[in-house]
């Protein structure tokens, strides 16, 4: 029997409109002093991003790229905000390998 993954909730956000929602068990984003990994029980963060590519790999192994420009993120109690002026879906890769 494998063991249950921790998840996370995520929710990205551009000033316009909701860009992507739900469960994830890694998250990579673009952070303004490079890039930064977040896992499930993190521990609580709030970081600058910039332009760049943010990637969220789901708790079946899929993997969502989306371009983001400057924002920031909020990490606690493995809810993760993104909010960013512009953001958008680039690729949806399907399981990660």
């Amino acid at each position: 029997m494998a063991a249950e993954k921790t998840t996370m909730k995520v929710n990205i956000v551009a000033a316009d409109h909701p860009v992507w929602h739900g469960e994830a068990t890694s998250v990579t984003i673009p952070a303004s002093e490079g890039g930064m990994g977040i896992l499930p029980d993190h521990e609580p963060v709030l970081t600058v991003i910039k332009q760049g590519t943010l990637t969220v790999v789901e708790p079946d192994g899929d993997r969502h790229m989306f371009e983001v420009t400057d924002g920031f993120i909020s990490f606690d109690s493995n809810k993760l905000t993104v909010a960013v002026e512009r953001g958008h879906d680039v690729q949806y890769s399907g399981t990660a390998e």
